[in-house]
């Protein structure tokens, strides 16, 4: 399983390995600017040994953020907080993308007094966490032709910004049920517009926003991550045949766009799935893939060995050992997280798991 430790050529951009850090909130961003931290700079430049870092989700607007402390990337004052990371990341040899997520009908008006907006007003069931505690999901606001049309205008500035801050290039969170997913879905987007409907219609706000990024900082520099049939935040993808179509259809438009990759995100039982879309896909391919209830492991790699990915992307693991290429390569011995500390909180659990050394 060497190639996983080869060095890999990302449109230009040279990664020491195909070794990727999955995109993990961790709701420390604390201040009323939403701002990058010290600490989270501190966080990044330890894990920058991974080949490709993707940071945690990054609100592209005001309205676009649904959980307590996480990070923007819409003010002048997060471009500049954020080059405080990429410096420490670059110092390190490190390559970063920045996601951008849009949380869409995911939120409360509590966190930043503004009522979220989804692609129809379809409550997701469940509850989201705030200061104040669990409160139940509200009813999204609809959003109007002009303001999705608003809203890719925001995904588009918030790249530029990102790009501005040093970062090497974005990744946009079209999965686990934020906004991008939820234009996918057929229970969350129930529009009978042009941005609705059937499955073409479906992936249209998905391919749209795609563009305008690409269009902003260069397609070279845009990732893209999708999760076909993840049911999280009330996504309802089960039916097997729209599932196929909805996403064969989606890759198909973004192929000819000359991104910088596709990442998906598994769940277990869609693995025919996956390598239908991976043979679609012109350019990389990452997979994080469906190994629950354990965490991605050693074995993973052997799926670059089998073509199914170009480059695997590990998330708790990475999160609980810093130097994770260094104890894959050796087979471990891995440091095991601690979900108590996963989101809030200070240094522990966070900056302070150990190295080997």
């Amino acid at each position: 399983m060497s190639t996983a430790f080869q060095p890999y050529d990302l449109n230009g951009k040279r990664l020491a390995n195909r070794i990727v850090m999955a995109p993990m909130t961790r709701s420390r961003a604390y201040g009323d600017g939403q701002c990058a931290t010290d600490l989270m700079a501190t966080y990044y430049a330890q894990r920058a040994s991974a080949g490709l870092i993707v940071t945690e989700g990054v609100q592209p607007s005001v309205v676009g953020q649904g959980y307590p402390d996480t990070p923007g990337v819409h003010s002048a004052e997060q471009v500049a907080a954020w080059r405080k990371v990429t410096d420490a990341v670059h110092a390190e040899g490190g390559v970063i993308y920045l996601q951008l997520m849009h949380t869409g009908r995911v939120g409360h008006p509590s966190l930043m007094g503004l009522q979220p907006v989804g692609p129809s007003a379809v409550a997701a069931k469940g509850q989201v966490y705030t200061h104040e505690g669990p409160k139940d999901f509200v009813t999204p606001r609809e959003l109007t032709e002009a303001e999705i049309l608003e809203t890719i205008a925001d995904y588009a500035s918030a790249a530029r910004n990102a790009i501005e801050a040093g970062f090497d290039g974005v990744e946009l969170h079209g999965a686990n049920g934020y906004l991008i997913h939820q234009f996918l879905a057929p229970n969350s987007n129930q529009r009978t517009d042009a941005w609705g409907g059937s499955p073409q219609a479906r992936i249209r706000f998905a391919v749209e926003t795609a563009k305008a990024v690409a269009e902003a900082i260069g397609a070279d520099k845009t990732g893209f991550r999708l999760s076909p049939g993840v049911p999280l935040q009330d996504i309802d993808e089960s039916d097997p045949a729209d599932r196929e179509a909805t996403y064969t259809a989606l890759v198909d438009a973004l192929a000819p766009l000359n991104l910088a990759y596709l990442h998906q995100m598994e769940v277990p039982g869609i693995r025919d799935l996956t390598v239908r879309l991976r043979k679609q896909w012109p350019a990389t391919y990452i997979l994080n893939p469906a190994t629950a209830p354990r965490p991605t492991g050693p074995e993973e790699l052997q799926l670059i060995e089998d073509g199914i990915a170009d480059l695997i992307a590990y998330g708790s693991l990475f999160l609980a050992n810093p130097d994770l290429p260094k104890r894959l390569a050796a087979g471990g011995p891995f440091n095991t997280p601690d979900p108590t500390t996963f989101y809030g909180g200070d240094h522990r659990g966070y900056t302070d798991y150990p190295t080997r050394g």
